[in-house]
């Protein structure tokens, strides 16, 4: 593990992978994937934001570069000796269905995330979608959090509940999208899913719908906010990465919760989710600037005006 001389106030854990992706429009390999670099590459947009992941030696240096570019500090990344997580798909033409071709875990089979000392005393955590037992391993690691979101899937719901439940209970957030919201939950009105999930720890309450947007369930109540309506949608992969990156990035950068701020949040999440998927991989939130995103956030909130 490398010493980081940055003081990061949000650190972000979870898979980095190189992905093929084939889409209805084109077929790409060798593409710079996983949730982490979705993430935090977004949510540095916002604030400074740590790495926690691994890879193995075939992970290109120009994908370092580039990652590195977004100012994201890398020391929590490890370096090992085998391959890195590979994973390939095909979606179907409507862009939202999905055959995973591939999954070849390499280091990341053996990953045991171990946070650089700066890292522990970030005020903000991001637990990315790994199995539940090592994110409340690093969660442990994490004495200086004040605010700790957790995203899954229905992977870990299906093979993995209790261990889930015990991450569920240390955690400020809960994000799943609403079919991963029915599975924990057993229930199927949404509303009574967030109340579910409400008793059995977290404050706040996020479920996607995808490009119907997402809804944000707190003690004052729901609010709403649509997806932003992409016109050139190129690849969906990271989305929901993006997403979560860039609304965790958000509260990091204002320092402190509130309804108005997660409000403000998810609607920059909004914003740049909806670039990610205008290209592969990080190729637009490369291009990306702050002024693009207001812009988005302006137009969201135009369109949610009464």
């Amino acid at each position: 593990m490398k010493k980081s001389n940055t003081a990061v106030n949000l650190w972000i854990v979870g898979s980095i992978g190189i992905d093929d992706i084939k889409t209805r429009t084109s077929d790409r390999k060798n593409l710079m994937g996983g949730s982490l670099p979705f993430s935090t590459a977004a949510a540095s947009f916002f604030t400074t934001t740590g790495a926690v992941g691994v890879v193995g030696g075939d992970f290109p240096a120009a994908f370092d570069r580039r990652w590195k570019a977004f100012g994201t500090d890398l020391a929590g990344v490890q370096r090992k000796e085998g391959a890195t997580f590979r994973w390939a798909c095909v979606y179907d033409n409507n862009m939202i269905e999905r055959e995973t071709l591939k999954t070849e875990l390499g280091v990341f089979a053996d990953f045991m995330p171990e946070l650089p000392e700066s890292y522990r005393r970030a005020p903000f955590v991001l637990l990315g979608n790994i199995q539940p037992e090592l994110q409340l391993h690093v969660l442990k690691q994490s004495a200086g959090a004040k605010f700790v979101a957790l995203d899954t899937m229905n992977l870990w719901i299906d093979i993995a509940k209790p261990a889930l439940r015990r991450v569920i209970r240390r955690v400020d957030l809960l994000t799943v999208n609403d079919g991963e919201a029915r599975l924990l939950t057993g229930k199927w009105n949404l509303c009574d899913c967030a109340a579910a999930i409400h008793k059995m720890g977290p404050a706040y309450v996020i479920i996607k719908k995808g490009e119907h947007g997402a809804l944000l369930f707190s003690k004052r109540g729901v609010f709403i906010v649509p997806a932003y309506p992409v016109r050139k949608l190129v690849d969906p992969t990271g989305a929901g990465d993006s997403y979560a990156g860039a609304f965790m990035g958000y509260l990091a950068r204002a320092g402190r919760v509130t309804d108005g701020v997660l409000r403000e949040a998810l609607l920059h999440a909004s914003a740049v989710a909806s670039f990610s998927v205008e290209g592969f991989s990080l190729e637009c939130l490369e291009r990306l600037t702050l002024a693009q995103i207001g812009k988005r956030v302006a137009e969201l909130k135009r369109m949610m005006a009464v």
